[in-house]
């Protein structure tokens, strides 16, 4: 009798096993994956390409903490959303050079002229770098529709107020993306106790508001970090008085030094991968 009852119980055992065996391994393979994932984008911002400059504000605006918690990995297909003078792209270029692919999509103007040429000045970092122009509403196609992994944009949203298309921005990421993709932002979070302003004119956003604009367009929150808070930062001022622009030079000059760069939401967004309406 004991026998019988062992016998079964050692089948139920070995089945067990061999049902559990693939997702162990499965769970040990994306940890394996996370651990090379962060160990590249490591490496991107150590990289001796970056300017002395850009690596200065790491201590403000934490890169690899941020595209960590973004979940950016070196095989995506990745989006930069108005790259300005190109902080991200000397990160975000090296990262997906080998086995991604990364659209900067830029606007019109000097400074786009300006970063275009840094990316010709360095063809082996920047060489795979397709560079796509985004004014909406007439041009929004920043990459093939449904194609890309992740879409960024840092710092940018507060401008696209004044301008009064965000909507626009947020419809062109929405198309962009693949079912399951994701949207991340940084930006200069406003006080929430002071109601909106609608252009933003002081260069601040408040963290709903964000929030709304991109649910509005179809995106679903998934995520807010603190990774680049900054409670000195009181919010009752212009944003540009801050460093790195300083724009009152030398008036107050040490004050704003000491309060650093702005208060920032971060913020991970997900299109439904269940919802194929592209609004």
């Amino acid at each position: 009798m004991k026998h019988r009852i062992r016998f079964p119980l050692l089948v139920l055992l070995t089945l067990s096993i061999v049902a559990i065996s693939p997702m162990l391994l499965l769970s040990a393979r994306a940890a394996h994956d996370d651990t090379g994932a962060q160990a590249a984008l490591a490496a991107a911002i150590a990289g001796p390409d970056r300017s002395e400059a850009n690596k200065a504000r790491d201590k403000y605006r934490h890169p690899l903490e941020t595209l960590t918690f973004f979940g950016i990995k070196p095989a995506m297909t990745v989006v930069e959303i108005s790259p300005g003078a190109g902080w991200y792209t000397e990160i975000l270029a090296p990262l997906l050079k080998d086995h991604g692919k990364l659209y900067e999509a830029v606007g019109g103007g000097a400074g786009a002229k300006t970063f275009e040429e840094k990316l010709k000045a360095d063809p082996a970092d920047y060489g795979q770098v397709i560079v796509t122009t985004l004014k909406p509403p007439a041009e929004t196609e920043i990459a093939p529709a449904g194609s890309a992994d992740m879409v960024l944009t840092f710092r940018n949203v507060h401008d696209w107020l004044g301008h009064g298309n965000a909507e626009d921005y947020f419809k062109a990421f929405y198309r962009t993306l693949k079912p399951g993709g994701i949207l991340g932002i940084t930006d200069h979070r406003a006080d929430p106790s002071q109601p909106q302003d609608p252009i933003a004119k002081n260069g601040y956003v408040r963290q709903d508001y964000m929030i709304r604009l991109a649910q509005q367009a179809g995106f679903k929150l998934t995520g807010a970090s603190e990774i680049n808070a900054n409670p000195k930062d009181l919010r009752d001022h212009p944003v540009w008085y801050l460093p790195p622009t300083l724009r009152l030079g030398e008036k107050d000059r040490a004050k704003y030094l000491a309060i650093g760069e702005s208060d920032r939401m971060t913020l991970k967004f997900a299109k439904p991968a269940t919802q194929a309406q592209v609004r």
